[in-house]
């Protein structure tokens, strides 16, 4: 992003899977919001006021414990309303207690403020983003999308040189597939976007090169 975008991003990596909570702004009214707050609050707080940024909501990706597993004491601490994923992660998201602890971490089951449908927008301070509903990883995981700034943030669907895992209960890998080529890459390759995990790409450098999705491997 250029210092004239109409928004700001910094990735805070959280919880013991190194999970890309980005703190994302209105550059002009400093008002923001947290992608997946799925633990170590104390850390993300302080990235908040580090950054000068007044938090309007937190929204998520998909109903996984290292995306959401803390998200609803957060909201309930700062009183934020929590907008996302699609309902279809319900079945995600009232597991939380029990899937914690397995992975070492201390979750909390909520109810998202408001479900997200493909095709919504979410906004903060005098920003708007694009909501589209992208399943397989999750089936109700979805993507923000900033159109402006050619930025987006996919979550656990696509990452440098990978794609989301779908040896869940309810993954699909074909339903990931299909949301990758039938709703990232119309978007353009141009669009730089924040994984759920590791380093930023953009979407031309993955159709040129990711060996799952790329253009060469969805040929054959």
């Amino acid at each position: 992003m250029t210092s004239a975008s109409p928004i700001r991003a910094a990735i805070v990596p959280v919880t013991p899977f190194q999970q890309n909570c980005s703190l994302v702004w209105c550059t002009k009214t400093m008002r923001g919001v947290l992608v997946d707050p799925g633990g170590e609050l104390e850390k993300l707080k302080a990235a908040v006021a580090k950054a000068g940024v007044t938090l309007e909501k937190i929204l998520l990706t998909h109903g996984h414990a290292d995306h959401c597993g803390q998200a609803g004491m957060l909201a309930k601490e700062l009183g934020l309303p929590i907008e996302g994923p699609h309902e279809a992660d319900r079945f995600w998201i009232s597991r939380l207690n029990d899937d914690g602890p397995r992975f070492g971490m201390e979750c909390e089951v909520f109810e998202p403020t408001r479900w997200l449908e493909d095709g919504d927008t979410v906004s903060f301070g005098e920003v708007e983003m694009e909501v589209l509903h992208c399943p397989g990883h999750t089936p109700g995981h979805v993507v923000f999308f900033h159109r402006g700034a050619n930025f987006a943030f996919v979550g656990d669907v696509l990452f440098q040189g990978s794609i989301g895992r779908t040896d869940f209960p309810m993954s699909n890998h074909q339903d990931l597939l299909d949301a990758i080529t039938q709703k990232l890459w119309p978007l353009g390759d141009g669009v730089t976007f924040v994984p759920g995990h590791g380093s930023t790409s953009t979407f031309g450098n993955e159709r040129a090169s990711n060996p799952f999705v790329g253009d060469a491997a969805m040929a054959k």
